[in-house]
């Protein structure tokens, strides 16, 4: 299944995208009606509604339908009634013209110094009736999977981009892990050496210390005791694991942003304890650029749906 992010875009009217149809099917002449949705990431599913009032009926069938599809993620519906399709002037009838002439001489019996109405004032009053919106509502529930189909559609397309970036930063981290694995055995045997150098230098110093036998054994028992406290092999162990979830997860697709966010926490957890047992600058260097590549994993995992 796909990876979805939260991140989408989508508008239609007149039940066409208007990214995949050049004209809307609306008539000419008659008013139309325009969704458009967008979202951003969220923890749970926030849904807002930008409606006009002669569309607010349509809210609980379009939140429905929302909710149906969409699991997380803030989402914005917004939604208008145009007067015309084709953005054209609408002349008045001549029943409306009569009016307006019965109307203005009816005004000009009782103001004889009233100004006549002009064209451009008979066609705002033309503009300023209200529209015919009976059955839009039911047009814009209509509208609302077509719009729908566009929005997810997107998301899948941002998605799988997150899921690219994803997939490439995991095997960064791989590379990351492969390089450190070798450095601790080498660590462990430079201290030991180093140990057994210093405790020798010391007997040397000393007369009538400890038997040198002695000697040796301390400083191969401190040197043990180094080796357990710099041993990230558990460490580099988990994080592997955790990369191994992360791609099963990427390959299995759909509700799995909260999986993910834990996901990245737990691998935060293993590079700093790898940092924290670090012993070399080599070993901090790669600490430090599996930090960078899990924060920039947690901003992309933040917006997976």
């Amino acid at each position: 299944m796909p990876v979805y992010s939260m991140t989408g875009y989508a508008t239609v009217q007149g039940g066409a995208s208007k990214s995949e149809a050049d004209t809307p099917v609306a008539p000419v002449g008659l008013p139309s009606v325009g969704l458009e949705l967008r979202s951003v990431n969220s923890r749970f599913l926030d849904l807002s509604f930008k409606l006009s009032d002669e569309l607010r009926n349509a809210e609980p069938a379009l939140r429905e339908k929302i909710m149906s599809r969409v699991k997380r993620g803030k989402v914005e519906l917004r939604a208008w009634i145009e007067g015309r399709a084709d953005g054209g002037v609408q002349a008045p009838s001549p029943a409306d013209l009569q009016r307006l002439v019965a109307v203005q001489d009816n005004i000009r019996a009782w103001l004889p110094n009233a100004a006549p109405l002009s064209v451009a004032e008979v066609l705002q009053t033309k503009a300023r009736q209200p529209l015919a919106t009976t059955g839009l509502a039911d047009s814009l529930v209509a509208l609302i999977d077509t719009a729908l189909d566009a929005f997810i559609a997107s998301r899948e397309r941002e998605g799988a981009r997150l899921a690219t970036s994803l997939l490439d930063r995991v095997a960064q981290l791989r590379a990351l892990a492969q390089q450190a694995q070798p450095l601790v055995p080498r660590l462990v045997e430079q201290q030991r050496q180093r140990f057994i150098e210093r405790w020798n230098e010391a007997l040397g110093a000393v007369e009538g210390s400890a038997p040198s036998d002695m000697a040796r054994d301390r400083a191969l028992t401190e040197a043990t005791a180094f080796a357990i406290r710099i041993d990230v092999a558990e460490e580099l162990t988990r994080l592997a694991s955790h990369l191994d979830e992360i791609e099963s997860l990427l390959a299995k697709g759909r509700d799995l942003g909260k999986r993910l966010d834990f996901l990245i926490q737990e691998l935060h957890r293993e590079a700093n304890t790898l940092g924290s047992k670090s012993s070399s600058l080599e070993l901090t260097r790669i600490s430090v650029d599996m930090k960078v590549l899990i924060e920039q994993m947690r901003e992309q995992v933040q917006n997976i749906e």
